[in-house]
């Protein structure tokens, strides 16, 4: 079964803005890791801003869930898999925050692990980012 227009327009849309944010912020990770691993304990003694934050992934991953359900094609599937991700990391940044800490206390020690992760999360953004800057649309018939 093919795919529709409005469902490839719905992720071209979708690609232009995700695509470069999982490059950009990854990105920044992935070069500025020692200043950037520092700022989860500041981030975490403040309960305003950890639940702020929280309630700010959920409502982003559910209007990615909400409005992009596509499943066929590589940048479609990154779409919807970054959509539940989001929410999901909301909900325990809400429900679990120490668990939270505690990961990102522990990743402290692992920052070659956590560089790769980063890496890996920049490479998926390419492939969004091209198709929704670089790619032609497809042609409508």
């Amino acid at each position: 079964m093919p795919i529709t227009q409005e469902a490839q327009a719905k992720t071209r849309s979708f690609a232009r803005v995700l695509g470069p944010f999982l490059m950009i912020v990854p990105g920044i990770i992935v070069v500025r890791l020692s200043e950037v691993a520092p700022l989860a304990a500041p981030f975490f003694a403040n309960p305003a801003l950890v639940f702020t934050m929280g309630a700010l992934m959920v409502f982003g991953g559910i209007c990615v869930i909400a409005n992009h359900q596509i499943w066929r094609g590589l940048s479609a599937i990154l779409i919807s898999l970054f959509g539940r991700f989001i929410c999901l990391r909301g909900l325990a940044l809400l429900l679990a925050p120490q668990a939270y800490e505690h990961l990102a206390d522990v990743s402290q020690g692992a920052l070659p692990l956590v560089r790769l992760l980063f890496g890996l999360i920049f490479l998926a953004g390419l492939k969004p980012t091209y198709d929704g800057w670089i790619a032609k649309p497809p042609v409508e018939q």
